[in-house]
């Protein structure tokens, strides 16, 4: 391949064109911030689990497939019903192509983690149409800035992704409340935004606007655990000289609108190009006007001919366990858009097997 054609293939591979040099990165590390917020147990609206109950089960067999490379502990399938690969899937074929041990961090579960996780001891996010949904942000921020004080120490690039179930609902009452009229994506092909609407509604009715203003107290009334252990990791990460890439879609905007609103530098983003053109969404708009820098990577799955990648174009799934980022990471450690399709190709056709 010649050079003016690997370099047409990278620019159709990640939109906007990322402008870091690959192989430059000596110690990289992908880490997993696991939380639950019990607006997941609410009927219709999230999309991740088999049920709504169970999808507080969702992060911690999504970093046991990452970690192990299969579900042990559940009857689960990396597959949704309609046989969609899962995030998490996509995770795992990037560690597995990069050779890489990922790192999981418990910011707030309802389940004991089943692999090795860095323990925050935070709390499990509440539904915050009756009360407050965290008891102290501050403490999750602080406890995540020590963290990325420590990894920024020993990684020259940390890519964050989460697993938040109900996470979009929290991002859409954390960006609405800080100002900006934000619609967010969903894993459903079609969004529940009615359902979405009517929690802000709720929750609007039952906080202070007018302390809006302040992002400790919208992490109290809105947030869930992920938004200040991520918003804490990042401070943490500003101390040295390490490059941080939030990876994930609407709920990586809210932790971007929230680390802007304390006043600290704020990290790019990286996620999928099905965030992106997913019209109940405007994730570009309110990036532009959060100032914040969004790389779209398009692995093309409509044209590798496995049906359920091809899922993803019709806007199911979209993104999660910050797949996206997992392929922007492999992109950056030298991994071509062949190589990186490949592997999750043949990654999906495994698990289909199951």
């Amino acid at each position: 391949m010649c050079y003016l054609e690997k370099h047409v293939m990278m620019l159709d591979f990640i939109t906007p064109q990322c402008n870091y040099n690959t192989h430059n990165f000596k110690n990289p590390l992908f880490c997993g911030v696991l939380a639950n917020t019990l607006l997941s147990t609410v009927p219709g609206l999230s999309g991740a689990g088999p049920s709504p109950k169970g999808s507080l089960l969702v992060p911690v067999l999504d970093a046991e497939l990452i970690t192990n490379g299969e579900i042990t502990s559940s009857s689960a399938t990396p597959n949704t019903p309609t046989g969609c690969p899962t995030p998490a899937s996509i995770t795992r074929a990037m560690m597995e192509l990069i050779n890489h041990d990922p790192l999981f961090v418990n910011a707030g579960l309802c389940h004991k983690p089943t692999v090795p996780c860095y323990d925050i001891c935070g709390e499990v996010g509440q539904d915050p149409r009756a009360g407050p949904a965290l008891q102290d942000p501050q403490y999750l921020f602080e406890a995540g800035k020590r963290l990325g004080t420590k990894l920024s120490r020993c990684y020259d690039l940390i890519v964050i992704g989460e697993c938040v179930p109900g996470g979009t609902t929290t991002a859409l009452l954390v960006l609405r409340s800080l100002g900006y009229n934000a619609h967010v994506s969903s894993a459903y092909p079609n969004n529940p935004s009615e359902l979405k609407e009517n929690v802000v509604k709720a929750v609007f009715s039952r906080i202070n606007a007018e302390k809006c203003h302040d992002p400790w107290y919208i992490m109290k009334q809105c947030a869930d655990p992920m938004m200040p252990v991520v918003c804490g990791i990042a401070a943490g990460c500003n101390e040295n000289h390490s490059l941080l890439i939030l990876a994930g879609g609407t709920q990586m905007l809210a932790v971007a609108a929230l680390i802007k609103a304390l006043g600290n530098r704020i990290p790019p983003i990286a996620t999928t190009i099905y965030v992106k053109e997913d019209p109940s969404s405007n994730i570009t708009e309110i990036a532009e006007l959060i100032k914040t820098s969004i790389w779209y990577v398009d692995p093309d799955f409509g044209k590798l001919g496995h049906k359920g990648l091809a899922r993803y174009c019709i806007g199911e799934v979209k993104e999660g366990m910050g797949a996206g980022g997992a392929m922007m990471l492999a992109y950056l450690l030298g991994k071509t858009p062949g190589e990186i399709k490949e592997t999750i190709l043949a990654k999906a056709h495994a698990y289909s097997r199951e």
